[in-house]
């Protein structure tokens, strides 16, 4: 067997063909139509397994079967098969997912969500940020500390929100950081606290009306993790906390 058939009989069990089934709808399509045994010949299926297996696949619609004696198999074309599994997984999807819908716990009015989260990853991490940055209806800061950081979404989310007439502050002790964002309308900029100029593992930082929060740091590796809060307790003081250790560091300097 070669790497490429593996791999597509790995995959039509992803579709959810059995292997067996996967082994006789190819050795149908190798040889065109035959019967049981002409296809036992070509695959590794029992001839006695045959049988059933183009029971299920004709169920399944994926071939045809010639009343004769003996019986013969005949798939259907690539693009009809195609059609037909592509047609079923958007059936049991919907069937899925609509049942997950009917059951999944709604907000009882106690608490609507858990108070913080972990997101690991640089590209998950990008989506959250522009997911929490578009969420800002008065104020967001966001902060990066090194240009790659700062995504072509994250600068698009940016310049919406400011024609939105939301205040916007770019934070970054990054000179490039700073004329990239500083160069969007409404975008104000600034360079971090002194005390946090020496910081060399956070990574990013968003803060959107004094309720949502995104922190993260940096690996040696360049791997990002960051932790986020939305519309929580938690992400109001931990906010509060953050400015207030700036304002007083600030003056004690």
């Amino acid at each position: 067997m070669t790497p490429n058939e593996s791999e597509a009989l790995e995959a039509f069990e992803r579709l959810g063909l059995t292997s067996y089934e996967a082994k006789v709808f190819i050795g149908l399509h190798q040889i065109g139509s035959g019967t049981a045994r002409d296809v036992a010949r070509v695959v590794d299926v029992p001839r006695s397994q045959v049988y059933s297996v183009a029971e299920s696949l004709e169920e399944r619609g994926l071939l045809e079967v010639q009343q004769s004696s003996p019986i013969r198999y005949r798939p259907v074309s690539v693009e009809e098969a195609r059609t037909t599994l592509e047609e079923r997984f958007e059936r049991e999807q919907e069937r899925a997912f609509d049942y997950v819908s009917t059951v999944k716990q709604e907000p009882n009015g106690e608490e609507t969500q858990e108070d913080i989260w972990t997101v690991r990853g640089r590209s998950r991490v990008d989506d959250r940020i522009a997911d929490i940055l578009s969420a800002a209806d008065r104020r967001l800061l966001f902060g990066a500390r090194l240009p790659e950081l700062v995504t072509p979404q994250i600068e698009q989310t940016l310049e919406k929100r400011a024609a939105a007439g939301v205040e916007v502050v770019v934070v970054s002790s990054s000179d490039a950081v700073r004329d990239r964002l500083g160069a969007l309308d409404g975008v104000t900029v600034d360079t971090p606290p002194a005390h946090r100029e020496s910081d060399q593992r956070s990574g990013r930082i968003a803060i959107v009306d004094d309720d949502s929060l995104l922190l993260s740091v940096v690996d040696n590796d360049g791997s990002e993790t960051a932790i986020w809060s939305s519309n929580s307790l938690f992400a109001s003081v931990l906010i509060q906390l953050i400015e207030a250790s700036d304002e007083t560091l600030e003056k004690s300097n």
